[in-house]
C-alpha cells in the first residue's frame, strides 16, 4: 500500500552554512506498514533530481519480488529540501513574507537535509530504522545521518558516493551551473527562468553519468555518409528537454551546491576518524566503470567504517549502473543480509 503524505515543521530552522528556514514542509511516500515491532523501516534517501516515489525510479527493488517488499518492510523515502517534487524549495513561498523565494532561496547542505528527515523520523514514531539506503547525492546523505544519529540505523547501504565531494565531481558540477547562469533568462525571478540552460546542465551532466563505452554501444552511427544529427547530439538534447519536462534550473543548482559541499569531516576533524562514528553494519556498493565517483572512494569508505562490506558493481552505464543494474544490486543485497541472517519475515505487521 502506497501513501503519500506532507510533514510540516513550523519553527524556525537553522542551516549549517548560516541563515535559517522559518519552518519547512517534506513531501514523503511510505509503502507497506510497520509490524508490531516497529523494526522493519527501509528508509531511501534519493539522488539529485529523484523524488519520494520510490517505485518510479528504483522500482524493481520495491515490488513485490523486490529484496524490499512492502508486504515484508515498511519503506519510506522524503523529498529533499531543495528538491521540487513537494518539499520546500525555491519556488515556495517564505512564509514570513509570503513571497517566493526564487533567488533568495537560502544554500542548504547534505547536514541540513538529514536533520530534516530526522524531524519527519522523529514525528512518525520511529525509534529506530532497520536500513537505510541510498546512492550518489542520496549515498552522500546516507553517511551524514549515520554519522549525526548513529544509534538509529542497524544497516546503511551508501552506493556509488563517497565521503567527500571531490574537486573533479566539483568540477563538473560547475560547469552545469555556469550553463545555467549563461542563460540570459537566469537571473529573473520566473518559474522558467534558466530554462535554457538546464538544458545544456542536463548534457554537461551525462557526461559524467555515463561513460566512452555507454555512448559508443548506443549513440554510434552504423553508416560512415552520416556528418551532422548524429545519434550521440540529439541524444544529449532529448536527454536536457526530457529533464526540463519535470525540473527546474533552481532545484538543479540548489542540490549540484548541495552536493558540492558534502565533507563529512567539515568542522568535525579527519575523514577517517568521523567515518568511525558510524555504528551500522555497513555495505558499501561502488561501480566499476563510475566516472563521478571512481571505484576507490568507495574503497576509502569500507576500510574507515568499522566492519563495512564492500561490493561491486560491474556495468557499462558508468555512475548511473546504481539506477540501472537490478539484478547485480538484488544479489549483492541477498547476500549482504543473508550473511547477517537479518532478511524481514512477514508477520506481526500492525
Amino acid at each position: 500500500m502506497k501513501q503519500e503524505a506532507t510533514f510540516y515543521f513550523n519553527e524556525s530552522f537553522e542551516l549549517e552554512l548560516g541563515g535559517y528556514l522559518p519552518g519547512f514542509q517534506l513531501r514523503y511516500v511510505t509503502l507497506g506498514q510497520l509490524n508490531a515491532n516497529r523494526d522493519n523501516v527501509v528508509w531511501v534517501c534519493h539522488a539529485l533530481t529523484g523524488s519520494a516515489d520510490v517505485t518510479a525510479w528504483w522500482g524493481p527493488l520495491f515490488g513485490e519480488q523486490g529484496v524490499y517488499n512492502p508486504e515484508k518492510y515498511f519503506i519510506v523515502c522524503a523529498n529533499m529540501l531543495g528538491s521540487c517534487y513537494g518539499s520546500t524549495n525555491a519556488f515556495s513561498r517564505h512564509p514570513e513574507t509570503d513571497a517566493i523565494y526564487f533567488h533568495d532561496f537560502p544554500t542548504l547542505t547534505n547536514r541540513d537535509v538529514v536533520r530534516a528527515f530526522d524531524l519527519l523520523r522523529i514525528s512518525l514514531g520511529i525509534s529506530s530504522i532497520h536500513t537505510l539506503i541510498g546512492g550518489s547525492l542520496g549515498g552522500q546523505q546516507v553517511l551524514e545521518w549515520a554519522i549525526q544519529e548513529p544509534d538509529v540505523f542497524e544497516y546503511i547501504i551508501p552506493i556509488a558516493t563517497s565521503a567527500q565531494h571531490s574537486a573533479w565531481g566539483i568540477a563538473f558540477n560547475e560547469a552545469q551551473r555556469m550553463a545555467i547562469e549563461a542563460d540570459r533568462t537566469w537571473h529573473r525571478n520566473d518559474y522558467l527562468a534558466g530554462a535554457e540552460g538546464l538544458k545544456a546542465a542536463r548534457a554537461i551532466g551525462m557526461l559524467s553519468y555515463r561513460t566512452y563505452d555507454t555512448y559508443l554501444k548506443a549513440q554510434s552511427e552504423e553508416s560512415a555518409a552520416i556528418a551532422d544529427n548524429f545519434k550521440a547530439a540529439t541524444y544529449q538534447r532529448y536527454q536536457g528537454e526530457k529533464l526540463l519536462k519535470r525540473f527546474n534550473a533552481f532545484a538543479y543548482y540548489t542540490l549540484t551546491k548541495m552536493m558540492d559541499s558534502h565533507h563529512v569531516g567539515r568542522n568535525r576533524g579527519e575523514v577517517a576518524e568521523i567515518l568511525k562514528l558510524i555504528k551500522a553494519k555497513t555495505l558499501v556498493i561502488g561501480i566499476d566503470s563510475d566516472l563521478l565517483f571512481p571505484l576507490h572512494e568507495q574503497v576509502f569508505l569500507a576500510e574507515h567504517i568499522p566492519g563495512a562490506d564492500l561490493a561491486i558493481i560491474q556495468s557499462l552505464y558508468g555512475h548511473d549502473g546504481f539506477l540501472v543494474e537490478y539484478d547485480q544490486l538484488t544479489k549483492v543485497l541477498e547476500k549482504f543480509y543473508s550473511d547477517s541472517n537479518q532478511f524481514i519475515v512477514a508477520q506481526n505487521l500492525i
